[in-house]
């Protein structure tokens, strides 16, 4: 079967660099019927790639499957007088909420059965999930195309059954109850899909007499809200990319004006909680890496230091408890959870050295002495503990299961590669434990470097089949996440965002020189922006890498950057620059993947896309292969798979992202 040509339509870029050529521009408009045509073709190809793969991606989905415990339940979390847990079932895709009296019970009586919700659709994504604090109503939403505008309902949880109130085109901003459960809070997108309005609406009335409750027309800022751990206080938050202003409202006063905590101010940002007789605000004032401040009630504008800042120590979020408060921070390229005390007091939880996740897990009691959280690692799966915070007595509540895997099998270590600057830039790697670094194996390296995403090694069932086939997977850590304090992201982005991409090239040739991969045997893979990253990274170093995979990849970025009226663009210029003027627009050009594809050989590359993404647009991917089909000088498989009726995440239901992730396997097995 021959490749999909794309056609080519004259059209020009007026950019401060000068015109540039843009024939398959014409690939943007998702209404022109050839566009769709095109992109059917390009399915049909990859259809036709797939099909010798068969076999092995049926093995894999099935390795997959068998190493996964279908029918489970999550560890029961305690909520005042229920336990609520989620269960799944063998054959069915989505989980299930529930809730019982005990832990034991927990998982009797169904809240909500994402499977039955999800019905007939192709896709469905659960948004919103808040129980009222009386426990007597959910608040719920579903998007169900992938394009992120949810449909908010509310249930009664004692019958099941929903209430009347259907509250229609709200986003991923949260919601939150008022204290008499009488009034729910929700986030509307603007034109652009970004959550600009926080809305009240009482219970048992009509949307349309819903009240405005707070509204940001400044394109740069993402609004949220959500209720303070204590449940006394609604949080209102309107942030971009360097500053943050906070309004609360008492619960038990849902019709009052929101009150603003301190004045917005440039490069200034804040996040508060509720901590009994005080709050209790993380932020960046004068603190690089943040620090935690402490504040009245009564003027909740008056702070006053209680963790003071420390360079490279990255405070990511505070969760107050009645005689306690954890903190959670990156240093060192590791995430860590810190215990304080109002008397000066601090612990820091022992996790130990193997390159790891911790993340705090729902700790909903304010009254309790214990913390749970969440640790994982690339050889070790989701593991839920409770700590004692004064006796550090741990208790494990559950772990994932593997069935059938000896975890012992594999081992997982960090080391440090060398940028071009000298900076050094951390990559884990893990392995069977029987690999030596020999210069043999196959390696498939993961990376992403925006936007401040600190990213934690995950455990991956579907990683296994690699490794038990003789590969090595390394995480790169690249300037412009956040893993070494702010500084790695600044350092990162803007003028200074080439260093993502060099950092990772670093990184691979790191991983050659010290045998981990083998020279002619090296995948690069990323996704969104980290799909950026392959692309700029295949372009600069097209011989290092023998394939590739860039998941709803960024691949357009000046032309996307340029057009303030695609979603999202706006609130980027932060991140990226604004290229319709200099310096950015010569700066984003020089690595911009589409702007650079050329007349060479390229690795052999799979390319996703969403018809329904809001946020990377389908056409950007679309022109990237349509552009590289045309201009590279290789026959290495180029593969473009569309999907059409979902959107960034790709497709939903844990059965599809299982198969979808053996078709990813098998073509690196195929090309690598």
């Amino acid at each position: 079967m021959n490749a999909p040509v794309a056609k080519q339509i004259p059209f020009e870029w007026s950019r401060p660099t000068g015109a540039f050529s843009d024939p398959w521009a014409w690939l943007r408009d998702r209404d022109d019927p050839e566009t769709i045509a095109y992109i059917d073709a390009e399915n049909r190809f990859a259809d036709a790639f797939f099909a010798p793969h068969a076999p092995f991606i049926e093995t894999v989905f099935n390795e997959i499957k068998s190493r996964v415990e279908e029918t489970d339940l999550a560890a029961p979390v305690r909520m005042d007088q229920w336990w609520y847990t989620t269960r799944t079932e063998e054959g069915a895709s989505y989980p299930i909420h529930c809730r019982g009296t005990s832990r034991e019970t927990a998982g009797e009586h169904v809240l909500l059965d994402q499977n039955v919700e999800a019905g007939d659709h192709e896709y469905f994504s659960l948004g919103a999930f808040e129980v009222s604090l009386d426990h007597r109503l959910l608040a719920w939403s579903s998007d169900t195309d992938g394009g992120e505008r949810y449909t908010l309902r509310l249930r009664d949880l004692s019958t099941g059954a929903e209430l009347t109130d259907v509250i229609t085109d709200t986003t991923w901003g949260g919601c939150a109850w008022s204290h008499d459960s009488s009034i729910v809070f929700y986030v509307k997108p603007d034109e652009a899909m970004r959550p600009y309005q926080v809305w009240r609406h009482r219970v048992g009335t009509d949307q349309a007499l819903d009240e405005l409750v707070f509204e940001d027309l400044d394109e740069r800022f993402f609004v949220s809200v959500d209720l303070t751990r204590s449940g006394q206080w609604l949080v209102i938050e309107s942030a971009s990319k360097l500053a943050s202003v906070v309004a609360i409202i008492p619960s038990t006063q849902p019709l009052a004006d929101p009150q603003i905590v301190r004045p917005l101010a440039e490069e200034m940002e804040y996040h508060l909680d509720h901590w009994g007789d005080r709050f209790v605000i993380t932020t960046n004032l004068d603190a690089e890496d943040f620090r935690i401040m402490t504040a009245p009630v009564a003027d909740p504008a008056e702070w006053t230091e209680f963790v003071a800042h420390q360079p490279g120590r990255r405070i990511t979020g505070a969760e107050p408890f009645a005689g306690h408060l954890v903190v959670h921070e990156w240093l060192d390229a590791q995430p860590r959870v810190r215990v304080l005390w109002t008397d000066g007091r601090e612990r820091i939880i022992d996790l130990g050295n193997e390159p790891h996740e911790v993340e705090l897990d729902a700790n909903p009691e304010w009254g309790a002495t214990t913390v749970r959280f969440m640790y994982q690692s690339f050889t070790s799966p989701a593991t839920v503990y409770e700590e004692d915070v004064e006796t550090a007595e741990r208790t494990l509540l559950k772990q994932t299961a593997v069935p059938g895997v000896d975890l012992s099998a594999y081992t997982a270590s960090r080391e440090w590669a060398t940028a071009p600057d000298g900076t050094l830039v951390p990559v884990d790697i893990v392995r069977r434990a029987s690999a030596t670094p020999d210069g043999s194996a196959p390696c498939a390296v993961y990376g992403y470097g925006s936007y401040e995403v600190s990213m934690a090694p995950w455990f991956s069932v579907a990683r296994l089949s690699l490794l038990d086939r003789g590969w090595t997977f390394a995480l790169v850590h690249p300037r412009g996440g956040g893993e070494l304090g702010r500084r790695w992201y600044t350092e990162g982005k803007l003028l200074a965002k080439v260093n993502t991409f060099t950092d990772t090239i670093s990184c691979c040739e790191h991983l050659i020189e010290t045998g981990w991969a083998a020279p002619n045997r090296l995948a690069l893979r990323g996704g969104s922006a980290g799909g950026l990253l392959v692309g700029a990274c295949i372009n600069m170093r097209p011989d290092l890498f023998t394939s590739a995979v860039a998941e709803v990849p960024f691949v357009d970025v000046v032309s996307t950057m340029s057009d303030p009226s695609l979603p999202l663009t706006i609130t980027e210029w932060e991140e990226w620059g604004d290229p319709r003027s200099q310096p950015w627009a010569a700066y984003m050009l020089g690595y911009s993947p589409y702007d650079n594809v050329d007349a060479h050989d390229y690795p052999a590359l799979y390319v996703t896309a969403g018809l329904n993404d809001p946020r990377v647009s389908f056409h950007e991917p679309t022109k990237w292969v349509a552009k590289l089909r045309h201009l590279r000088t290789d026959d290495k498989p180029l593969v473009f798979k569309c999907e059409m009726g979902a959107g960034h995440g790709g497709p939903s239901g844990r059965y599809e992202m299982w198969r979808d992730e053996a078709r990813v396997l098998a073509f690196l097995a195929a090309t690598t």
